[in-house]
């Protein structure tokens, strides 16, 4: 029992900050490998995210649509907008439908939810209790973006700790409503929209040199 938790708990870790960096894949060469092996992890440690649930649907529709007026809103306030001016464009190279459709609910999304809230936060849970396993599951997300933190030049435990902090928000939603689908509902929206409003700051500047540019 011992081995197959420490298993459990390890193996998302190395996955994602060693070995799936080695193998040097592009894009949706990611998103496949993400999706295969978040299928074989939950198969291999018994994981039952509950998908189809009407609770988990409700909830996380609900936090999505709460999200989605949140980056409207931030599109409209001038001074998010010039923060969002300032960010670093990180938009990979494809297009936007296939980002949001595709990369972001599969290789993040599906690959994410299906490991940590539908098979690692359940064993955690039976193991130590609700409270420890939501902590402890939270803190193993949160490492999970060790290597992606240090690729996108970022903190790496300023992004750890945020990212720790948005897992354990994602477990209590899975747990209050017994579905993966809620917390993944909630973690499309999020990154959705942000991706959304990277892009959509990208076409602003693109746009702003090229008048400049003309007006020269």
């Amino acid at each position: 029992m011992k081995a197959r938790m420490l298993a459990a708990v390890t193996a998302p870790v190395l996955w994602n900050n060693w070995l799936l960096p080695r193998l040097a894949l592009d894009r949706r060469g990611r998103t496949v490998a993400n999706t295969v092996a978040a299928t074989g992890y939950e198969f291999v440690f018994g994981g039952r995210p509950n998908w189809f649930s009407e609770r988990g649907i409700r909830w996380g529709a609900g936090c999505a649509g709460v999200v989605a007026v949140g980056c409207t809103a931030a599109l409209l306030i001038p001074p998010v907008r010039r923060i969002l001016g300032d960010a670093n464009d990180r938009t990979p190279d494809v297009g936007t439908v296939e980002w949001v459709a595709v990369h972001i609910p599969l290789g993040t999304v599906y690959a994410e939810e299906t490991i940590f809230r539908g098979t690692l936060d359940p064993l955690l849970d039976r193991a130590f209790g609700a409270k420890a396993g939501a902590v402890a599951g939270a803190a193993v997300f949160g490492l999970w973006h060790i290597h992606p933190a240090r690729a996108a030049g970022d903190n790496v435990w300023a992004t750890v700790g945020f990212t720790g902090v948005s897992g354990l928000i994602f477990g209590v939603l899975a747990r209050h409503t017994g579905s993966a689908t809620a917390p993944a509902l909630l973690h499309w929206a999020v990154n959705a929209g942000g991706a959304l409003l990277y892009r959509r700051r990208r076409v602003r500047s693109i746009a702003y040199h090229a008048g400049a540019d003309s007006a020269r």
